[in-house]
């Protein structure tokens, strides 16, 4: 049987969503097949999430993962907005849930890791 396809969706697919994307490979990678998009991209995922899951958790996204647009993906059987503070891109169907978490871009990296924790336990409580 097929594992659940699960999109983390961001605007810029470059910090929250890509941070959402690795932790449930990293931990979940068995029970679904996780990906990460938005409705823009980025050049690079932003460099301080990538310096902290690299720190926390020995995940090099910068190797394993990159921005891209929701066309670019399998379509999900569960959609999950990290949080529309900014108002959500509409992916052609509803979201399942919305986690609700602010961006840490620009922040502190206790603000970075407040954000990390609270993707981890979201990932670790997943249903299908």
């Amino acid at each position: 049987m097929a594992k659940p396809k699960v999109t983390f969706v961001c605007i810029h697919n470059s910090c929250r969503s890509q941070i959402a994307e690795a932790l449930g490979k990293h931990f979940r990678g068995e029970d679904f097949d996780f990906y990460s998009a938005g409705t823009e991209t980025k050049p690079h995922i932003n460099q301080d999430a990538v310096r902290l899951m690299k720190q926390l958790y020995g995940i090099d996204m910068d190797q394993t993962q990159y921005s891209k647009t929701f066309d670019k993906i399998p379509s999900p059987d569960i959609a999950i907005p990290m949080g529309c503070d900014v108002g959500c891109p509409y992916i052609g169907r509803e979201f399942d849930d919305n986690w609700g978490l602010p961006d840490p871009t620009g922040e502190s990296d206790e603000v970075f890791m407040e954000v990390i924790k609270s993707i981890e336990k979201n990932v670790l409580e997943l249903k299908s």
